[in-house]
């Protein structure tokens, strides 16, 4: 999806049955400048019957027996036509929509601090550098007491009720009475609440003496220019290899991943091009200002590496430009653009398939729920031969001579093995309940260690009493874990608990730097970097 092209629609009567991809419920769409009005929304094909759903929208909101909140009914209708094209297309409610915008921004209105919620009290695990509650003199290990006039401790408080608490429009005050050192503090802690922004990168730093590390979480508004930032300082700290970590990114912004794949060329190479059954094809290049084009560099993917993710991997794959380390990515190639209606709705809706620089579509296939949409079958007849028209499964030859495939994700390079452990119960029990949380929050924050960051990740291991004491911590909860088993996790389990605890200590940088300590792709791109000339 691509902000910079983002349009803004209008709706001409009631905007509820409307929609896209040759879906147009009678009404009619203008952009936001006037100009070329519908050229986004033209009927294909559609029968004279369109009429028909706002008519009985009509009809359900001035004659059905009993009260119906029509706007419920809208956005039913619209949720079940998005559901049947693919599954990327989404429509988001204002709230929905708004939070999606804060997410790839990396801004929003509050005061900037994290907590977690153990056995009812709220204890500040987390606070933004320099944000509103960082210069309010919050401290970590905080416990919330009140919020304003709402008693938060003891009770039980909903994450919802919480940010409502808490997150407001800027420039407004919030006071929340706190425990610190168990003690009450005797005055509440007053809050202007602010712009908050929160990078995604998620940690730079070197990893070795000629190497950096960069973990990008996604491709937000920024994330170019954090980017160029991060390159430059390490490059200032010696860096002449780089380790780009975006596993578990999801992607972003289409035009980022354009920007970000620009670093690592010095001259103006495709990048990846566009197309789609109303879109025509489009390229796009590199910038020729690449501000790591010359260093070694390896890529870091999983399951989870998606859409701008695996443009970004499937550009440097494509040209030999480095190595790609892990397993095989996502597979999502179609791009989304947003569309804004009037109410601060918006519809996600894909456009084009993205195609890497050698042709390849990275695209896994799936099957549009279009069975029981009467006019549909025939309206897209033959265009999903997917095999045919994608090239699923074909293999490409780059310049080097490697070879490389499409159709369901980027296969990496050096593909490392999947590890059932972490992929399977208890563990993702452990996980999906937040036992490791709850341990670390509840037996390690009593106070904050005397010695430096630099110790800590040199010298710190969790205790073997303290790795019995998570085992028995589970088990009594009644998370069954066999001795087998407790062996077997044993390294998994001690790296989280290790990395909660740097990062409850020293902040969110000192989580990833613990966790590289003992992961295996990191160690896998070490190795081949090791042997390089």
């Amino acid at each position: 999806m691509q902000k910079g092209t983002k349009r803004s629609l209008f709706v001409a009567a009631t905007y509820a049955a409307v929609l896209l991809l040759g879906i147009l419920l009678g009404q009619n769409y203008v952009d936001e400048e006037g100009s070329k009005p519908g050229s986004s929304l033209v009927p294909i094909g559609l029968s004279d019957n369109t009429w028909k759903i706002q008519q009985l929208i009509d009809l359900i909101s001035n004659s059905y027996v009993d009260s119906v909140n029509v706007d419920s009914v809208q956005n039913g209708a619209i949720n079940h036509i998005i559901s049947h094209l693919d599954p990327y297309s989404s429509y988001l409610v204002p709230n929905e929509a708004q939070r999606q915008t804060e997410i790839l921004d990396g801004t929003f209105e509050g005061i900037g601090m994290e907590y977690f919620n153990l056995k009812d009290t709220l204890l500040v695990v987390s606070l933004i550098n320099n944000g509103p509650a960082d210069k309010a003199g919050f401290r970590v290990g905080d416990r919330l007491l009140r919020v304003n006039n709402r008693t938060v401790a003891g009770v039980s408080v909903s994450q919802e009720e919480m940010e409502k608490l808490i997150r407001g429009k800027r420039g407004t005050a919030v006071n929340v009475f706190v425990q610190r050192n168990g003690v009450e503090l005797p005055n509440a802690i007053k809050v202007i609440r602010n712009q908050v922004t929160v990078s995604s990168l998620d940690v730079v730093y070197m990893i070795e003496p000629t190497v950096g590390y960069i973990k990008v979480r996604r491709f937000g508004m920024n994330t170019g220019e954090e980017f160029q930032a991060a390159i430059v300082a390490l490059k200032k700290q010696g860096a002449k290899r780089l380790i780009l970590d975006l596993r578990d990114n999801g992607g972003g912004y289409f035009h980022i991943a354009i920007k970000m794949a620009s670093e690592f060329f010095k001259d103006r190479r495709l990048i990846v091009y566009t197309e789609g059954a109303h879109e025509l094809r489009q390229d796009y290049f590199s910038d020729e200002s690449g501000g790591f084009a010359d260093g070694s560099l390896a890529v870091l993917i999983n399951e989870e590496t998606a859409s701008a993710s695996e443009i970004v991997t499937g550009a440097i794959q494509d040209w030999d430009r480095g190595v790609v380390i892990g397993r095989r990515s996502y597979g999502k190639g179609i791009v989304q653009e947003q569309y804004d209606f009037s109410d601060g709705s918006t519809v996600n809706l894909s456009i084009a398939r993205y195609f890497t620089p050698l042709g390849r579509s990275i695209q896994k296939k799936y099957t549009p729920n279009w069975s029981n949409m009467m006019d549909f079958n025939t309206m897209y007849k033959g265009l999903w031969a997917l095999d045919t028209l994608y090239n699923h499964g074909q293999t490409y030859t780059t310049k080097a001579g490697k070879s490389v495939y499409s159709g369901g994700g980027i296969l990496p390079d050096i593909q490392m093995p999947r590890d059932s452990n972490i992929n399977e119960s208890p563990y993702q029990d452990l996980v999906r309940y937040g036992f490791i949380d709850q341990f670390v929050y509840g037996r390690f924050t009593k106070k904050l260690p005397a010695y430096s960051i630099e110790n800590f990740l040199s010298g710190y291991n969790l205790p073997d009493n303290e790795y019995h004491a998570f085992i028995d911590f589970v088990r009594k909860a009644g998370i069954a874990i066999s001795d087998k088993k407790k062996n077997e996790l044993r390294n998994t389990i001690e790296s989280d608990i290790e990395a909660l605890v740097g990062r409850y200590y020293f902040g969110r940088e000192a989580y990833f730097k613990v966790k590289n300590r003992r992961d295996l792709f990191v160690k896998q791109a070490l190795q081949h970097f090791s042997a390089l000339p």
